[in-house]
């Protein structure tokens, strides 16, 4: 299969790694279950743009977006009531649903789903007969599905990205001491005009051992914050970049560049309207108006304060035939390699994108929408109100 560039706009292009790599049985079996034609290869790898202001190009303007989550029953009824055990895994994120099927639910289940991984942050569901197909017809009922400049797709549906670490390690190669890059914090395309909303990964091959997936909640790390600090943060933006350097077609000898977007550091959550921290530790580069030091130093603690609290995350255990729905605007993920690549993972993941991020100053936290504040947290956002007014 002769690789294209993702985007008709996009001229100057690198070609594509080639590899040969033997596809696990377990992914196998399912793509050609679902019909993909193998013959010409696997992964289709399109071809890489070279220039920075190809890729600021590609969705570049703005796009309406309504999230699904916003028109659900609130109860949930549709999706609760059609599931054999709703089971939450920690106190303050992660749900898993079992006895349904993903590729069948009605649209009322799927605004019901989407309300739910807005309030939870990451929905699973085991055992999953799932095909690309289907995974990405969800993904275009949750929005805009991304097709990513940089990776590898299943054949014949764009849009449904191939998650290998074995292919990956070609290009960046994995060791104890250095894991493979989504094995550290982040939150996926924070550089984009409108970033991640909800991304679904399916995994149809696992480690018998290892290779869990973390999640940590954004509405919580917030609420981890003195009201006093919260205030320091509130409204102010940073600049978000890419995970990969491209160069300026002006000046590439200059070496490589990232694309940078402004975001707010706290973002309000369209269909729960809590407010939630939304910065990661790999790209989140710095606080807009303030000094590098003085944003190192305030990006640092927020870092640790979303990293570093167990009580607001969760570690999930894949079987195969599992998928993980979560979403980018509250949430912050890490890919454990604790399994070295010794075993063979295989996955395929589609992310729709959401609105441009906002932060709307009236929204609550989480706590606050949910009834749920402590006497302390009450005595100490009453004392700081009164401390405002004096």
């Amino acid at each position: 299969m002769a690789p294209a560039p993702i985007s008709p706009q996009i001229v100057d292009v690198a070609a594509p790694t080639k590899h040969e790599i033997a596809l696990p049985k377990l992914a196998r079996d399912r793509l050609e279950k679902a019909g993909i034609d193998l013959s010409q290869g696997y992964p289709y790898t399109p071809a890489r743009p070279l220039y920075l202001d190809d890729v600021y190009n590609i969705r570049n303007d703005e796009r309406e977006y309504v999230d699904a989550g916003s028109r659900a029953d609130r109860e949930k009824k549709a999706l609760f009531g059609a599931a054999k055990k709703v089971i939450h895994l920690t106190k303050h994120i992660g749900t898993e649903i079992v006895g349904l099927q993903l590729k069948d639910l009605t649209n009322q289940q799927r605004d019901e789903l989407a309300l739910l991984i807005a309030e939870r942050s990451v929905v699973f569901f085991r055992d999953q007969d799932l095909s690309p197909q289907k995974q990405r017809e969800l993904g275009d009922y949750y929005g805009e599905v991304e097709i990513h400049p940089q990776v590898s797709h299943v054949p014949g549906v764009p849009g449904i990205t191939v998650i290998w670490p074995a292919l990956s390690a070609l290009e960046r190669p994995a060791n104890f001491r250095q894991p493979g890059g989504a094995s550290r914090w982040h939150s996926d395309l924070v550089h984009e005009r409108q970033p991640a909303g909800i991304t679904h990964l399916h995994n149809d091959t696992v480690p018998s051992v290892g290779g869990d997936t973390l999640w940590a909640s954004g509405y919580a790390a917030y609420e981890k914050l003195s009201p006093g600090f919260r205030k320091i943060i509130d409204g102010r933006t940073a600049i978000y970049r890419s995970a990969h350097g491209y160069l300026d077609r002006k000046k590439p000898e200059a070496g490589p560049k990232f694309v940078e977007r402004e975001h707010p550091l706290v973002r309000t959550h369209p269909a729960t309207g809590w407010k939630a921290l939304w910065v990661n530790r790999a790209m989140t580069d710095r606080i807009v108006g303030l000094d590098r030091a003085e944003s190192d130093v305030i990006l640092g603690y927020l870092f640790d304060v979303y990293e570093k609290n167990p009580d607001i995350q969760v570690r999930f255990r894949w079987t195969p035939g599992t998928s993980a729905l979560w979403d980018n605007r509250i949430t912050i993920h890490n890919a454990s390699w604790d399994y070295e690549g010794t075993e063979p993972r295989h996955g395929t993941r589609v992310t729709s994108l959401a609105e441009k991020p906002y932060f709307d100053p009236t929204s609550p936290t989480r706590r606050e929408g949910l009834g749920i504040l402590g006497p302390d947290e009450i005595k100490e956002l009453e004392a700081h109100a009164e401390a405002l007014r004096l």
